[in-house]
C-alpha cells in the first residue's frame, strides 16, 4: 500500500480509464432513459430515480418522500397487490430508498423478465392506487419505523438533533427524512395525492436499464409502458438551492442529552461543509482517512491507541446535493469523559492545521479511495445506481473518472485548506449523549 501510495504522490497522478458505457434518450413526456449494456451475466437491472427527497418537503408536511417510498409498493391499477410478490416469484431483488435528495426504486431480474420489471415500474408511475386504508396502514408503518430506528434505539435521536441544530429553520436539511409523528399523522389523502401528482411524473424521473438486454427491444417496451404517461400539467416546483453555506454559524452550539437505555456516553462534533462535488468535498474524505483510519491516523492513533482515552473515534464527510456536514464521532474509554475527548480532539485538529498532512498520508488516502472506486463497480446493480446518481448529482451519467480524478488531484495543501475552511470557524454543533447517571460528569 505504501509503495503504491508513493507512486501516486506525484502531481501528474491520473485515474485509470474508468467509465460505464451508456446511451441516453428522452421520451416525449420528459422521462429520461439511460441504457448500459453488460452481457457478462444474464441479469438486468431496472433503476428509477425520482428527483424528490425530504429537502423538497414543506413545513408541516415532513416525511412525505419517505412515506411515498412505502406507498409505491402497495399496488397500482393493473398490479393491485404487494409489489414484491410477482417479482420475487421470478427471483428478483427489489427495493427502494429515500434520502434528503432523491427517492429510488430498483429491481434486479433474470434477463427474460425485463418486461415484467418495466411494466411494474410504469404502472406505479402512472397509475398508483392511493386510498385511505393504504395510507393509514403505511402511516403507521412509517411511524413504527421512526420509533424503532430513532426513539427506541440507543443514540437514535442523534442525527435528528444534529441536523436540526446545524441547519437553520427553513433550510432543506433542517429535518430528517423520516419526518415527524405530527406531520405523518396529519397527512390527508388529498395531501398525499397532491404530492404524488406533483413529483411522481415522467419529467421528474430517470430510468436506467443496465445489464443483459437488447436495446431495441427495451426501447419498444419503454415506449409501450411509459410513453402514454402524461408529464406534469404544471412546471415542476423550483427547488430551493441555497448558496453553499448561505447560513453562517458563528458560535458553537453545545447540547447535552440524558437518554434512558444508552449503554455509555458518546459525543458528536458537526461542522457545515461543502456539498457533493464542490471544492473541498474530496479533500474532506481524504482528511477523514488520515484522521481516523488505522493505528497511524492522527486521531485514532493518538486517542485510542496511544493515550487510550477513547474506545472509538470516526470522522466522515456527509456529501449532499445542497450542503454537506462534517462529523467526528467518539466514545470515551472507561474513566474518561466526552468533554475530555472534545478538548483532546480540538487540540489535535489545531496541531494538524499548523503543520498540515504529509505527502504519504494523502497518497495512502488516494490509494484507498481508488481501490474503493474499482470495487464499487463489481456489480451491474452498482453501475446502474452510479449512472443515476451521477446524472442527478453531477449532471452527467458517466462522471466516474472525473469523480475519481478529483481525489487524485488532492494535495497536502488542498487537504490542509479544506480542514481550515471547516474547522477554522467557531460555528459547529457538539452533541453529548449520556446515561442519566453520567450526564452531570
Amino acid at each position: 500500500m505504501l509503495a503504491l501510495a508513493m507512486m501516486l504522490a506525484t502531481p501528474a497522478a491520473q485515474a485509470q480509464d474508468l467509465s460505464i458505457p451508456y446511451e441516453t434518450y428522452t421520451l416525449d413526456n420528459g422521462l429520461k432513459v439511460i441504457f448500459s449494456e453488460d452481457h457478462s451475466v444474464p441479469v438486468v437491472q431496472v433503476n428509477v430515480w425520482y428527483h424528490v427527497g425530504s429537502k423538497d418537503e414543506v413545513e408541516g408536511r415532513t416525511g412525505f418522500a419517505h412515506l411515498f417510498e412505502h406507498l409505491m409498493f402497495q399496488g397500482s391499477e393493473n398490479n393491485d397487490q404487494d409489489y414484491f410478490g410477482n417479482l420475487q416469484e421470478v427471483g428478483a431483488r427489489v427495493n427502494g430508498t429515500t434520502n434528503g435528495d432523491r427517492t429510488n426504486y430498483f429491481e434486479g431480474v433474470p434477463s427474460a423478465y425485463l418486461p415484467l420489471a418495466l411494466w411494474g415500474e410504469a404502472d406505479r408511475m402512472g397509475f398508483l392506487v392511493i386510498d385511505q386504508e393504504r395510507l393509514d396502514n403505511q402511516k403507521e408503518v412509517v411511524r413504527n419505523e421512526r420509533r424503532q430506528r430513532y426513539e427506541n434505539r440507543p443514540f437514535g435521536t442523534s442525527w435528528v438533533t444534529l441536523q436540526a441544530n446545524l441547519f437553520p429553520v427553513g433550510h432543506p436539511y433542517h429535518h430528517t427524512t423520516i419526518g415527524s409523528h405530527e406531520d405523518l399523522d396529519a397527512a390527508t389523502l388529498d395531501d398525499v395525492q397532491s404530492f404524488y401528482d406533483q413529483w411522481y411524473v415522467p419529467n421528474n424521473a430517470v430510468l436506467v436499464v443496465a445489464g443483459d438486454f437488447d436495446p431495441a427491444t427495451a426501447k419498444a417496451l419503454i415506449e409501450q409502458y411509459f410513453g402514454t404517461i402524461p408529464a406534469s400539467a404544471e412546471p415542476l416546483p423550483e427547488r430551493v438551492v441555497p448558496d453553499t453555506h448561505n447560513f453562517e454559524m458563528t458560535e458553537e452550539v453545545v447540547i447535552r442529552q440524558e437518554e434512558q437505555g444508552v449503554p455509555y456516553s458518546q459525543v458528536w462534533m458537526a461542522w457545515p461543509s461543502p456539498a457533493i462535488y464542490e471544492s473541498g468535498d474530496a479533500d474532506l474524505d481524504l482528511l477523514s482517512s488520515l484522521l481516523t483510519d488505522g493505528k497511524d491516523s492522527r486521531l485514532y492513533g493518538k486517542l485510542v491507541i496511544e493515550d487510550q482515552i477513547a474506545k472509538s473515534i470516526s470522522a466522515y464527510q456527509v456529501s449532499r446535493y445542497l450542503d454537506g456536514m462534517y462529523v467526528i464521532q467518539a466514545v470515551p474509554a472507561e474513566g474518561h469523559t466526552t468533554d475530555e475527548l472534545v478538548a483532546a480532539t480540538d487540540a489535535l485538529l489545531a496541531e494538524f492545521m499548523e503543520e498540515g498532512p504529509t505527502e504519504t498520508e494523502v497518497s495512502v488516502g488516494k490509494v484507498q479511495y481508488e481501490a474503493a472506486f474499482i470495487y464499487g463497480l463489481s456489480t451491474v446493480s452498482a453501475k446502474a445506481d452510479r449512472l443515476n446518481s451521477y446524472n442527478f448529482m453531477a449532471g452527467e451519467p458517466d462522471y466516474l473518472q472525473s469523480d475519481l480524478q478529483r481525489y487524485l488531484d488532492c494535495t497536502p495543501e488542498s487537504v490542509l485548506q479544506a480542514s481550515k475552511d471547516t474547522f477554522g470557524s467557531p460555528g459547529r454543533v457538539v452533541l453529548h449523549i449520556s446515561p442519566p447517571a453520567e450526564a452531570a460528569q
